[in-house]
């Protein structure tokens, strides 16, 4: 058990990420936490895993995502303190979108900064994300009336890297058709980890980004908003709808863009916040063509050609596609989605699990943890077993 896998909201692609690091990575063990109650698990997690993680001298590797409160927990149990610490973000809560400025609660962001100086690597999804949560940190703290903190982002950069979220695709090729599958005969995808059967049609699909699954629209304390990375964990098929089925498949008719500056008729809504599309990317695997906005992370994975810049951009694009879907069907995705997957990241997962090189017991690690042997506080007794995964 030399590497401890601590999750406190299991579900998404926080599952995910735990599921195929512990199927990958040997000699590793996990705690979790349900994927409810987001709030309450960043709040209070910390306590949980104090007393229900045992104490063993065979850890030598911590990964936690940014959910957990990780200073709360090593100031806990000084045990686990002097294990290499290494902090995963799928998403940051300096930049999540809420309606109001005075409805972001301080103290998430402020728990994601303090688990940064603590963890000896911190790891994001994204470049985006990584830099957008530097980025904000003077800003976030201009809220502290004074005595504010400074360069606090120069303190937590040297310890940042990115690393991609590992997707396990599922092998989708009976499905498509033969002008993509000798697409993927000649690129470089890298082989599916898994099949997956999935009902799908030779027939092109367009994934565009929209706000109708975003979950910014709801701001309630008792219900906060969970971000889309941690919605869904497996891959399924969209089902058609209720008018194909009684009347099969019709022509597409092409949409009327509303004129420049008029606010009539239906209006393109602003894109999902995301810090990494995995779900697009999983629909690009499976022979969707994206279009996506030139923003947030899309512009790290997509090419120009799949981006658009303004609302009217994208309704000029579905035009097209409406009016020659051969275009959509015949497209061959200029993205090796390969790339994304946990074959080309798994090395360097394992690099950044590893303890050799990277000195298990730092100078600062055993000044915060103590004597060598200090109790946990709180009198943690063995738990039985782990929670979550077996």
């Amino acid at each position: 058990m030399s590497v401890l896998l601590i999750e406190a909201f299991y579900g998404g692609s926080h599952k995910q990420l735990v599921d195929v690091l512990h199927e990958n990575i040997e000699d590793s063990v996990v705690y979790t936490l349900p994927a409810k109650k987001w709030h309450w698990r960043a709040r209070t997690s910390a306590l949980y895993f104090m007393q229900n993680i045992p104490e063993s001298p065979s850890y030598r590797v911590l990964l936690a995502s940014s959910v957990l409160n990780l200073a709360e927990l090593v100031a806990l149990r000084p045990d686990l303190g002097r294990l290499r610490k290494v902090l995963y973000f799928h998403e940051n809560q300096l930049i999540y979108p809420v309606r109001k400025a005075q409805d972001r609660d301080f103290q998430y962001g402020y728990n994601q900064v303090l688990s940064c100086l603590v963890a000896d690597t911190v790891l994001f999804n994204s470049a985006f994300n990584m830099e957008s949560f530097l980025a904000s940190m003077s800003s976030f703290f201009k809220t502290i009336p004074d005595h504010r903190p400074k360069d606090l982002d120069r303190l937590i950069r040297p310890k940042c890297q990115v690393l991609h979220f590992p997707i396990r695709f599922p092998d989708v090729t009976r499905f498509l058709p033969e002008h993509k599958l000798q697409r993927r005969a000649t690129g470089s995808h890298i082989g599916c980890a898994a099949a997956v059967p999935l009902d799908l049609s030779s027939h092109g699909r367009l994934s565009v980004p929209t706000s109708s699954t975003s979950e910014a629209s709801s701001t309630s304390e008792e219900d906060l908003p969970v971000p889309s990375e941690q919605r869904g964990a497996e891959l399924t098929p969209e089902p058609q709808s209720a008018m194909e089925d009684q009347r099969g498949p019709e022509r597409l008719q092409p949409p009327t863009c509303p004129p420049q500056g008029s606010h009539t008729g239906p209006q393109p809504q602003p894109p999902l916040h995301i810090v990494w599309p995995h779900r697009w990317l999983e629909a690009v695997h499976c022979g969707c063509y994206p279009l996506c906005p030139k923003a947030l992370v899309y512009p790290e994975i997509f090419p120009a050609e799949y981006l658009y810049s303004t609302p009217e951009q994208l309704c000029k694009r579905l035009q097209g596609f409406c009016k020659r879907p051969d275009v959509v069907r015949r497209h061959a995705v200029k993205v090796d989605t390969g790339l994304y997957s946990w074959e080309a990241l798994g090395e360097r997962f394992r690099s950044a699990l590893s303890a050799e090189g990277h000195g298990v017991v730092t100078a600062q690690a055993q000044d915060r943890a103590g004597p060598e042997g200090s109790p946990a506080v709180g009198g943690c007794s063995p738990s039985p077993e782990p929670t979550g995964v077996s």
